[in-house]
Order: structure tokens, then C-alpha cells, then sequence
């Protein structure tokens, strides 16, 4: 699964990776620890078939959605998006681009028990897109979104059985144009994906907390326990 993540991107490096020409008032904040619940970015399509950036919750409420559930939505597993009541929806016709640079996961450390954080993150700390799924509930005035997940390519798998699905940048349009659907879409996310590429290397246990927002989570541990 993906459960938190970085976003360090400039407007000027959202522009590069989107070509979205309406920046924000004020520039955006580097974010060092994202986690569930909280507010993120997302690249989606108007109504005029133009990429544009919106925000909302990370971890999807589906419209018709009478309350804020308890179910955990911020990962929608590729095997069932198209099938599950949750994602069937916004698979067909809600999808996104999420930006980070990076995510974590953990494992569990052999000599005291303890919960270790990992860093994935493309090289040169480069920004990425997750692909996601988006849904308005207007009972609820929530734009929310989720991030799909597949099995994780073997170089990444004693970390986590599952990692986010990070698009290459040249199946941007065919993603979020809806063109392709059920079996096809899938195979789009799966066959342009670039977790082949990712690195990674252990954090401090202060990223545990998903309160601490310090500039140091990226740092290495050159000799973790």
C-alpha cells in the first residue's frame, strides 16, 4: 500500500510535469510527511478536456457517500478498481494524477521490534505522478482521492508486497481521457509504470508519527540498525 508521501514540486515544477498555465496566488509549500485525510494535489481534466490542478481529501469518499465512512480508501488495489462499489465509478470516468517525489514504507526492524520507514523514490529525488482515482460527493461538499496500487516489481518487494502505480509521463492523456476502460486500463497503468526505477533508503523513526513534518525525512540513516 501507499500510506504516506512527500511533495516538494514548485509551480514551476507542477508546470513542467503538467503544462498547467494557471498558477496558484501563492506558491506551494514543500511537504515532507503526507498522510491520510489530508489535503492533497491532483491533476484532473475540465469540462474543455484541459489538465487542471484541484485539491482534495486523500482517501476517496464515493458520491453517493451519505457519510464520511470508516473504510480505508486511500488505495485502490488494480486486481478489483473496476469491479469493487467503492472505485467501479470513478475508474470509468474520475481519474487523476496525483504529484509526490516520494513515499514511504516500513518494515520491521529484527533487533528491537520496531516499526523502520523506508524512502521509494525516483532518482535524483526527480517528481512523479501516482495514478489515482477522484470523486465528488456534493451531500458532503467533499472532493476526495485515492491511489492505486499493483504488486510490487521484485526489487522493491522485502519492503512492501504492493507499491503505488507511478505513471510515465507520456501515458498522461491516455490515463485521463477515459479512453481506455476495464482490462485495457489496466494493462495502460501496468505496461507504463516506473517503479522499475525506484531507490530507496532507510529514514528516522521520527516519519513514524504522522504529525512530524520535519525537513529531515528524506535524510538517510547511513548505518540503520
Amino acid at each position: 500500500m501507499c500510506g504516506r508521501f512527500t511533495h516538494e514540486m514548485t509551480w514551476a515544477d507542477i508546470h513542467a510535469l503538467y503544462s498547467i498555465h494557471n498558477p496558484p496566488a501563492t506558491n506551494m509549500r514543500p511537504r515532507y510527511n503526507i498522510a491520510p485525510t489530508q489535503t492533497v494535489d491532483m491533476i484532473v481534466l475540465d469540462k474543455g478536456g484541459n489538465r487542471e490542478m484541484i485539491s482534495g481529501r486523500w482517501g476517496l469518499v464515493p458520491f453517493f457517500a451519505k457519510e464520511i465512512g470508516k473504510l480505508t480508501t486511500i488505495n485502490a488495489r488494480i486486481e478489483t478498481v473496476d469491479t469493487s462499489g467503492m472505485f467501479r465509478e470513478p475508474f470509468k470516468k474520475r481519474r487523476c494524477l496525483i504529484p509526490a517525489d516520494g513515499y514511504f514504507e516500513w518494515t520491521t526492524s529484527e533487533a528491537d521490534g520496531k516499526k523502520d520507514p523506508w524512502l521509494l523514490h525516483l532518482p535524483q529525488h526527480r517528481g512523479f505522478s501516482f495514478a489515482g482515482l477522484w470523486a465528488h460527493n456534493d451531500n458532503l461538499g467533499i472532493t476526495s482521492c485515492t491511489i492505486i496500487t499493483a504488486p510490487a516489481v521484485e526489487h522493491i518487494a522485502h519492503i512492501h508486497g504492493r507499491m503505488p502505480v507511478i505513471l510515465e509521463e507520456s501515458a498522461y492523456d491516455d490515463w485521463l481521457s477515459g479512453e481506455a476502460q476495464g482490462d485495457d486500463a489496466k494493462a495502460l497503468l501496468l505496461d507504463n509504470h516506473l517503479d522499475s526505477e525506484l531507490e530507496f533508503h532507510r529514514v528516522d523513526r521520527a516519519v513514524n508519527n504522522a504529525r512530524y513534518e520535519g525537513t529531515d525525512t528524506k535524510k538517510p540513516i547511513l548505518n540503520p540498525l
